[in-house]
C-alpha cells in the first residue's frame, strides 16, 4: 500500500482524516483514523478460501480501548487489558450489525476485524467513529464487500442538530443516536431520546445520511488510490443444482405455504409441522440420490420455506399465527409478584415473557466503571438474561453474551429518559427471559416500566416497547407489529421503538434490504406508536402510576448538602467519626463532593428512628448553632482534671466547668463527685481571653444551700 493521507470536513467542521499504508501493513486493510487527536487503528483478515461444511460468514469484529490512548495503567490486578468492556461491546456490536449484512450472501471465508482505540483526546468520542475506520480498512483491501458503508452520531442542542458532536455537546444534547448506512441506504440506527415526535426522528436519520453519504464517497476515493484494493478476491464458497432446487420448490412450496397459512399453530407447533414437511422431503428421495444431493436439501428447503411465508404475507395478507399487521399479541401482566424484593413485575405477550425485579440501593452501590473514556460510577443499571429453557434448549452457558449486554443496553435507555431527577436512590433492574418467540427486549422494557412503579419509584411516564418487522418484495411491502421470532428470521427489517404516550426514547433498527423508502419508515413508525400505545393501556390497567411510598423491606434513602468546609469535619480523621456514627446508628453514611464544591451526604437505613438520630448528628456537624453566653445547656463530662471537668456544649465544642463552679459545696476531688459520661446541665458564664474556651458554670443553676444559724 501507498502511504496516503485524504482529508474530509463532515457537518459541523470537524475534520476527520485518514492515512494507510503506515501501519499494520501485512494485514488485508488497515487504516488510522483521527478526529483531533483521537485516533483509531483498523485492520481486516480475510481467509483466502473457506472452511469445509460453512455456509455463513463466520465475522469477527473486535474493538479494545487501550488505556495507554488516555495515559493511564489498567486498574486491574495484572494492570493490562484483559476481556471486554460493556462500553467495547456495545460498539462491537453497533458495528458488526451495520457490516454484516453488506458482505455478499455467499462469501463464507472468515473475516476478522480489528479496531484499537490508541489515542484518546477527551473531548472526540471514538464509539460513533469505530464503523467509519472498519469500512475504510475493507475498503483499501481486496475482501469482496458491497459497501462502502460509514456512520455517524447525532445530536440536537436547543433545535439544532450537531454530526459527531463532542463530549461538550453531548452533555447538552436531548437525542443520542448512532446511525450507519451506504450511500443508498440506511442499515442500522441505534440511540436513546427525552420522547421526541416520530418526525423527528425521521429527519434524525435524514440528516445522518447525507453525512454518510459523502464518508461513503470519500471511502471510495480512497480505495481508488490504492492499488490493492481493486481488482477484489475471486472465490466460489458454494455449490449449487439449479434442477434440485427447482424440484424442492415444486414439492414442499404448497405444503409450507399451507403451514403458513394456519395462523393459529404455536411456535412448538409450526416448527413440529414444517418439519414433517422437510422429513417427508428426504423421505422423497432414495439412498443414492441423498448420497449424491442431500447437502442441497436443507439450503433449499430453508428457502422454500421463507418464500411461501413471505409470499403468503404479502400476497395473502396472513402472518404465521393468524393476526393483522397492526394486532398486538395477548398481554397479560402483574405486579407485586415476589414478596421480598422491593419491587417485581410479570410481563408476558404472547409466547414471551419477563420476570423483572427491581433492588433500590444506596451510593455505595453504584457500579464502578474504569474504562479509557470514562471512570466513574452509574447508579441506574439494567441487566438482561436470557437463559436457554426461554427457548426450550439446552446448551452450556457461558457467561453473559454480547447478545445479552446489547439487549439490556437498549432496555435500558428506553426507561433512563423518565427516572425521578432528584432519585437518591441506586437502581438495579434484573429482566429474566422465562419464555421468548420475539421482542422480548421489549418485553423487558415493559416489565422494567411495572416494577418501577411497584417499586415506588416515581418515574415520569410509563415506557412501553414493540419490535416492527418488515416483508417485501415486488414492490409489495407489509410492515408487520409486534413480530414473532420467525417474523424477525424471515423478515427484512427489525425495527424496536420504545418510548411513553408524549414521545420515542429509545429505538434500535436493523435493515437486511436494499432502498427502504422513507415512506415505508414513516409508516412503520407511525404503526409502531399505536401498538406502543395499545401496550402501555395494557399497562396502565395493571398499575396506573408508580405506588406512593416503597415497599416496608425497602431500605430509606435520605439526602442533603453541606457547606464544603464541613466535609472533613463530617468524615473526621482518617474517616473516625463518619464511622462511629454509622456504628451509633446502625446506617450508611456516604458523602462526596459535588461540582459546586459543596458535600451531598446520603444516608440509608430501614429503621426510622436510627435515620433520625444519623440526620441530627451530621447536621449538628455540618451546621453548629453558636454557642450563646447567658444560655443554658446539657452535655457529657469529657474527661476530669485535678481544676474542673471539661464537657460537651454542643457536638465539637467543649467548654470548662471549673472545680469551683462545679457545686456551691467545696469538691477537693473531682472524682468524687463525677465520673466521665455524666450528663451535666450548666450555663455559659464567660469566654477566657486568652484561651477562647468557653467558661461554664453548673452551681449558679444549682439553689443555693440556706445559712446556717447559730444558738444565742
Amino acid at each position: 500500500m501507498n502511504i496516503g493521507t485524504k482529508k474530509s470536513i463532515i457537518t459541523g467542521g470537524k475534520e476527520i482524516s485518514i492515512e494507510t499504508g503506515k501501519l499494520a501493513k501485512q494485514a488485508d486493510g488497515s487504516v488510522v483514523l483521527r478526529m483531533g487527536d483521537t485516533m483509531i487503528l483498523a485492520t481486516v483478515v480475510a481467509a483466502k478460501e473457506a472452511k469445509e461444511g460453512v455456509d455463513f460468514l463466520p465475522l469477527t469484529v473486535d474493538y479494545k480501548e487501550k488505556f495507554a490512548a488516555d495515559g493511564r495503567i489498567p486498574g486491574s490486578f495484572f494492570r493490562r487489558e484483559s476481556r471486554p468492556s460493556e462500553r467495547e461491546i456495545l460498539v462491537m456490536r453497533i458495528v458488526d450489525r451495520a457490516l454484516r449484512p453488506l458482505f455478499p450472501d455467499d462469501y463464507h471465508a472468515e473475516v476478522q476485524l480489528m479496531m484499537q482505540l490508541i489515542s484518546y483526546d477527551g473531548v472526540n468520542s471514538p464509539d460513533a467513529l469505530v464503523g467509519f475506520a472498519a469500512s475504510c480498512a475493507i475498503a483499501v483491501s481486496d475482501i469482496p464487500f458491497n459497501g462502502p458503508m460509514s456512520e455517524v452520531r447525532v445530536g440536537r442542542i436547543d433545535g439544532n442538530f450537531i454530526i459527531n458532536p463532542t463530549l461538550e455537546e453531548m452533555a447538552q444534547s436531548d437525542i443520542d443516536c448512532i446511525i450507519a448506512g451506504t450511500i443508498d441506504n440506511i442499515v442500522m440506527v441505534e440511540g436513546e431520546m427525552k420522547e421526541i415526535a416520530e418526525d423527528d426522528l425521521v429527519n434524525i436519520i435524514k440528516i445522518a445520511h447525507d453525512s454518510i453519504k459523502e464518508q461513503c464517497q470519500f471511502q471510495l476515493d480512497l480505495a481508488a488510490q490504492i492499488p490493492a484494493s481493486s481488482p477484489k478476491r475471486e472465490y466460489s464458497h458454494e455449490d449449487h443444482n439449479e434442477d434440485v432446487r427447482a424440484k424442492v420448490m415444486a414439492f414442499a412450496y404448497d405444503k409450507c405455504c399451507a403451514v403458513a397459512r394456519q395462523g393459529n399453530a404455536s411456535k412448538e407447533k409450526r416448527s413440529e409441522l414444517f418439519g414433517a414437511v422437510k422429513e417427508e422431503l428426504v423421505a422423497s428421495h432414495t439412498e443414492e440420490e441423498l448420497a449424491e444431493v442431500g447437502k442441497y436439501l436443507s439450503v433449499y428447503f430453508k428457502e422454500t420455506m421463507k418464500k411461501a411465508v413471505r409470499d403468503v404475507m404479502l400476497n395473502e395478507q396472513i402472518r404465521l399465527d393468524g393476526r393483522k399487521f397492526n394486532e398486538i399479541r395477548p398481554i397479560w401482566a402483574e405486579v407485586d409478584y415476589l414478596p421480598r424484593v422491593h419491587g417485581s413485575a410479570v410481563f408476558t405477550r404472547g409466547e414471551t415473557q419477563s420476570l423483572t425485579t427491581l433492588t433500590l440501593g444506596g451510593k455505595m452501590d453504584e457500579q464502578m466503571i474504569d474504562d479509557v473514556t470514562f471512570k466513574g460510577t452509574e447508579p441506574f443499571m439494567l441487566h438482561y438474561n436470557f437463559p436457554p429453557f426461554s427457548t426450550g434448549e439446552a446448551r452450556p452457558i457461558r457467561g453473559t453474551s454480547r447478545r445479552e449486554i446489547g439487549h439490556g443496553n437498549l432496555a435500558l435507555r428506553a426507561l433512563k429518559p423518565v427516572l425521578p431527577e432528584d432519585n437518591a436512590y441506586t437502581i438495579r433492574l434484573v429482566s429474566e427471559i422465562l419464555e421468548s418467540n420475539g421482542s422480548s427486549s421489549m418485553a423487558t422494557v415493559c416489565a422494567g416500566t411495572l416494577a418501577l412503579m411497584d417499586g415506588g419509584v416515581q418515574i415520569k411516564a410509563p415506557v412501553s416497547g414493540i419490535a416492527m418487522g418488515l416483508v417485501a418484495d415486488g414492490g409489495k411491502f407489509a410492515v408487520l407489529s409486534d413480530i414473532l421470532g420467525d417474523e424477525d428470521h424471515l423478515g427484512d427489517m427489525d425495527f424496536k421503538v420504545t418510548g411513553t404516550a408524549a414521545g420515542i426514547t429509545a429505538c434500535q433498527m436493523d435493515i437486511k434490504v436494499d432502498g427502504l423508502p422513507y415512506e415505508v419508515l414513516i409508516q412503520a413508525l407511525n404503526q409502531a406508536k399505536e401498538g406502543r400505545l395499545h401496550i402501555l393501556n395494557k399497562i396502565i390497567e395493571v398499575i396506573a402510576k408508580p405506588n406512593p411510598d416503597f415497599k416496608p423491606q425497602t431500605p430509606r434513602i435520605e439526602a442533603f448538602v453541606v457547606p464544603n468546609d464541613m466535609i472533613g469535619a463530617i468524615i473526621g480523621p482518617g474517616g473516625k467519626i463518619i464511622q462511629q456514627m454509622q456504628k451509633d446508628t446502625n446506617t450508611n453514611i456516604t458523602i462526596e463532593e459535588l461540582p459546586t464544591g459543596e458535600g451531598k451526604v446520603q444516608i440509608m437505613s430501614n429503621n426510622a428512628d436510627d435515620m433520625a438520630n444519623a440526620v441530627k448528628m451530621i447536621k449538628q456537624i455540618a451546621f453548629p448553632p453558636v454557642v450563646e453566653e447567658g444560655a443554658e445547656y446539657e452535655g457529657k463530662i469529657k474527661s476530669l482534671q485535678a481544676y474542673g471537668v471539661f464537657v460537651e456544649i454542643l457536638p465539637g465544642t467543649d467548654g470548662l466547668i471549673h472545680i469551683s463552679e462545679f457545686s456551691h459545696e467545696r469538691v477537693t476531688k473531682m472524682e468524687d463527685v463525677c465520673k466521665e459520661g455524666d450528663v451535666v446541665r450548666f450555663k455559659v458564664v464567660g469566654r477566657d481571653p486568652k484561651t477562647k474556651k468557653f467558661k461554664l458554670s453548673r452551681k449558679v443553676l444549682l439553689p443555693k444551700p440556706e445559712a446556717e444559724t447559730t444558738a444565742e
